[in-house]
């Protein structure tokens, strides 16, 4: 069956069937050929906006492609020739219903950069802030709807016809994909994200978060706080010299994993291209078109695993692999463990100052991949920008060791992770879970002792032993009794949260973490007392 071709896009069928015919042998090829690897990055360059972001999903993909289309991928260049200043005006009085020349001072007509979606333009507000004006180029939601038609169709015929890309689910990813652009293409998810990263990265004083003006902002337009600096990759060696590159990097990587790892919501792209040095060498973080978010659950997997993989501990990192990924029919559970021992295995011979955390954990995608366990699309993210993170270590401090730094700052990853948790949110909510708890307990213990005492209560036993059994039921009454305190003290305590005392413990009335405390103790009891029993009634 041939793929359908609708006659108005056959030129872009025949630009992309010519991609895909050129580099498929290459892609399944691990010993790829940097240089044609370049090549299918410039290839996708020429192919436009579309392509540009396909390029950048696919560099995370390190269960698709081998190293070196990765490293071409991820240093795609997302520079273009600028449009007219014509168009930034007729856009932006069509969005905004006013002229440049009314809502601003001064704008710059020469754009500050260039790219595939839009181009920025420096402006002045009347009462003398600078700003950043970001406007989309004209008729590309066109160009884009067109290209991912044509995308679609490749993807379903694909998916319905190839054992390996069903296999791959490329149906899915592209739906993926096409989900991301859509959202990257309104202007007002990008501020809205810039709100929520200056937000959870307020207390990082050496950080900068450019926040946007919502009156100038929207699907198309998005206006935000000037940053003066220059990227990364173009401050000189003296002006390294003149600043702590070890600390900025340091706290630049804890705010990275707070975002990951407490957060939840995190800058996907943080290549050196997308961090500005200020003046007074401070780090902006500009465009967050592409971001991540990550659940409790996850955040705490990703946790134990980069932890597992900074002490090299081969066989958690496969146990994590699996419990976060999804078994496939064709899953060989002891291949994925013996290639994962072995590549964790060669990192202990790297020396650790030379370790590429985010490298290591696309290359377990990759493993996952090739042995039928698919992982998370998180997780290749998370490594993408740790990847990124290392190249701007290597920039800024090359001494830097990602390594320690993880095992520097687990400790107040959890303590942050577990002060979320006893928010009074969540401790006003397991405080309602409780109450419920024991105004049906009541009710239940009541039923069982009617039962009992009208000998309606069955218990199957194999042997009648009348004094096993009235000691067994003591036990049961006797825990449920000790079930009914612990509830009780902790929905006293979940109660004296919200009562003011001048002692406080760690910040909270100290009668409230009292209860807490032998609440947790007479736990531990009760859970030791029923372990104990069941390993001597196993011996027995």
């Amino acid at each position: 069956m041939a793929l359908p071709i609708k006659p108005r896009l056959l030129k872009r069928y025949r630009d992309i069937g010519l991609l895909l015919v050129r580099y498929r042998p290459l892609v399944t090829d691990d010993e790829a050929d940097p240089a044609e690897a370049q090549r299918f990055a410039a290839d996708l360059e020429r192919l436009g906006p579309t392509f540009i972001k396909l390029g950048q999903l696919l560099s995370t993909r390190a269960d698709l492609l081998p190293a070196p289309y990765l490293d071409a991928l991820s240093r795609l260049q997302d520079q273009v020739e600028p449009f007219d200043f014509a168009e930034v005006e007729r856009t932006f009085q069509a969005e905004l219903g006013v002229r440049l020349s009314k809502a601003f001072v001064e704008v710059d007509p020469v754009p500050v950069a260039a790219a595939s979606l839009a181009q920025v333009h420096k402006a002045s507000l009347r009462d003398g802030r600078l700003v950043a004006i970001k406007v989309q180029r004209p008729d590309l939601h066109r160009r884009v709807a067109e290209d991912l038609e044509v995308l679609g169709d490749i993807a379903e015929f694909a998916d319905a016809h190839s054992d390996a890309a069903h296999r791959l689910q490329l149906r899915a990813m592209f739906d993926e994909f096409k989900r991301s652009l859509v959202r990257e293409l309104d202007f007002r998810n990008e501020g809205r994200n810039l709100v929520a990263l200056g937000a959870n990265l307020e207390d990082f004083e050496r950080l900068i978060v450019p926040q946007p003006l919502e009156d100038f902002t929207t699907a198309r337009v998005l206006t935000l706080e000037f940053v003066k600096g220059r990227k990364i990759t173009q401050v000189g060696p003296l002006a390294r010299l003149e600043m702590d590159g070890a600390d900025l990097t340091d706290e630049l990587f804890r705010a990275y994993l707070k975002q990951i790892l407490v957060d939840g919501f995190f800058h996907a792209d943080p290549h050196p291209g997308n961090l500005l040095m200020t003046p007074d060498h401070r780090l902006a973080l500009i465009d967050l078109g592409m971001v991540a978010q990550v659940s409790p659950r996850t955040q705490e997997n990703l946790l134990q695993l980069l932890m597992a993989l900074a002490e090299g501990r081969s066989d958690e990192v496969a146990r994590l692999g699996v419990v976060i990924g999804e078994r496939t029919d064709y899953f060989d559970e002891a291949a994925y463990r013996r290639r994962v021992a072995d590549l964790v295995g060669d990192t202990r011979e790297a020396s650790l100052r030379n370790l590429e955390v985010g490298r290591i954990i696309l290359q377990v995608s990759r493993v996952s991949s090739a042995t039928g366990l698919q992982l998370p699309p998180e997780l290749t993210l998370l490594g993408k920008a740790l990847l990124h993170l290392d190249q701007v270590a290597a920039i800024l401090a090359p001494d830097f060791n990602p390594n320690e730094a993880i095992r520097r700052h687990a400790p107040e990853l959890i303590q942050q992770r577990l002060g979320r948790e006893f928010s009074p949110g969540s401790l006003f909510s397991s405080a309602i879970e409780v109450r419920d708890f024991v105004q049906q307990m009541p009710g239940r213990v009541n039923r069982i002792l009617d039962a009992v005492a009208d000998n309606e209560l069955e218990i199957k036993v194999h042997a009648v032993d009348e004094t096993r059994l009235m000691s067994g039921l003591h036990k049961i009454a006797n825990r449920i009794t000790m079930g009914l305190v612990l509830s009780a003290l902790i929905v006293g305590a979940a109660l004296l949260m919200r009562v003011e005392t001048p002692i406080r413990i760690l910040g909270y009335p100290a009668l409230a973490i009292v209860c807490f405390a032998l609440a947790f103790g007479g736990g531990l009891l009760l859970l030791w007392a029923i372990v104990r029993d069941e390993r001597k009634a196993g011996r027995s």
